[in-house]
């Protein structure tokens, strides 16, 4: 009985428990998100003829990039870090800071991250307004960066 009041206050002390992702920039764990995309990563491939061979082209690897933002929706967190460092970026102070996104199981355990190099906010989105509805902080953030770390 005692370890299932331990575990239900523990669950309770961390509000990002119910979104499937989360955040952390340097260490500090800033906000939790129901959907996230822009996971993408992209090489670019430049075809060469060789003169004299007629029936094939050689594909050579060129540079990686990344061609989409990192888009993180429906969230709930450290709205005035998060809000503040997009302010910063508005005005021209660009700061960009490494970002480390985690996908959590059912009980909040991670299971897989991905580290992000350098990103910088670049679109704030707000949750829409409605006095009915009790809604979430803020519905997207978007962010660009400079590549993913293993």
């Amino acid at each position: 009985m005692a370890n299932s009041v331990a575990a239900s206050q523990a669950q309770r002390q961390d509000p990002y428990l119910a979104f499937a992702f989360s955040i952390e920039i340097g260490q500090q764990r800033v906000a939790g998100f129901s959907e996230v995309s822009g996971l993408a990563m992209e090489t670019e491939v430049e075809n060469l003829r060789v003169g004299g061979i007629n029936d094939r082209e050689w594909q050579l690897a060129g540079p990686s990039r990344y061609p989409s933002r990192l888009v993180l929706k429906r969230g709930m967190g450290d709205v005035a870090y998060l809000w503040t460092w997009y302010q910063d970026v508005s005005q021209g102070k660009i700061v960009r800071r490494d970002v480390a996104l985690f996908l959590h199981d059912a009980q909040g355990a991670r299971r897989r991250s991905w580290n992000f190099r350098e990103a910088c906010p670049v679109k704030w989105t707000g949750a829409n307004l409605r006095a009915d509805v009790s809604a979430i902080a803020f519905e997207s953030i978007e962010l660009v960066h400079r590549g993913v770390l293993p």
